[in-house]
């Protein structure tokens, strides 16, 4: 008899759906494209930069045929004013995860990401035209974001943060600048905001915010090893109030056969004269 999975993913199924998040990297040996199920890679021609899956790209770096380039929010300049962020401007909220990239699109206004190679279908384009217009317009959401590349903006900590610092610090430690004191900074990071989730879940008893606990900006690998914890609390919650709800009701229909007692109080057991003397 097989075992009942966990609810959610464990952090060792997060790891792995981290490794195709996209980086930069700087090729050192050229490489021609490679087809795969997401799509073709971009064909490797040293020194220019290139934007690779994380996967392929630790791949390459163990061969010693690319460096990967930290992505901006990684350096310590960076993770300091997360942390002053988390700690000070506001201590109760997790910081804003990175607002979605805009790229210009030639006529002087702004375009998603996902927008910019694309042009809206004519209004007299056939069905099928139209169709796949429209889907290559669609619009990109986390963890398809590319947060992790050189043209994220810094001070914004992406949905796998803490996974793809700890691939990097792992195997590409040497291109992470200042590892050591990165590796601090995330600790500490790391540390304020599990102390921020867990007392986060003190807004489940309907005291202050309404069983609702805030996770905007919250990382995949925090939810994944704090799910546990939120799911004990919550179960502990739903306990607590089935027992209150019980004695609830167990004093009203005390009352009420009190009520009902005291209906009948007099002689006779409440009975009126005609029906005693019958």
């Amino acid at each position: 008899m097989a075992l009942p999975l966990p609810p959610g993913l464990v952090p060792t199924e997060v790891a792995f759906l981290c490794e195709m998040e996209m980086v930069t990297i700087v090729p050192r040996q050229r490489l021609e494209s490679i087809p795969l199920l997401s799509g073709s890679t971009a064909a490797l021609r040293p020194p220019h930069r290139a934007e690779l899956p994380l996967w392929l790209a630790l791949l390459l770096k163990k061969q010693r045929r690319a460096n990967i380039l930290a992505p901006p929010w990684l350096h310590p300049a960076s993770l300091q004013d997360i942390i002053n962020h988390e700690t000070k401007v506001d201590p109760e909220a997790f910081s804003p995860p990175p607002p979605p990239p805009m790229r210009p699109d030639g006529r002087g206004g702004l375009r998603p990401y996902s927008y910019a190679h694309a042009q809206p279908p004519h209004p007299h384009a056939s069905t099928t035209t139209a169709t796949a217009t429209m889907m290559t317009m669609t619009a990109l959401s986390p963890p398809f974001l590319p947060s992790c590349t050189q043209a994220a903006p810094s001070g914004y900590l992406p949905y796998h943060w803490l996974e793809l610092a700890e691939a990097l610090l792992a195997h590409a430690a040497d291109d992470v600048p200042s590892a050591a004191e990165v590796r601090a900074l995330l600790r500490d990071l790391q540390e304020v905001r599990a102390a921020k989730l867990r007392a986060g879940t003190a807004q489940l008893d309907d005291g202050g915010g309404g069983g609702v606990v805030g996770l905007r900006g919250v990382g995949a690998m925090e939810l994944a090893e704090n799910r546990a914890f939120v799911l004990g609390v919550v179960d502990g919650v739903r306990k607590l109030g089935a027992s209150a709800e019980a004695g609830r009701r167990e004093e009203e229909e005390e009352e009420g056969d009190e009520e009902e007692d005291d209906g009948r109080g007099g002689v006779g057991g409440g009975y009126s004269d005609d029906e005693m003397e019958l």
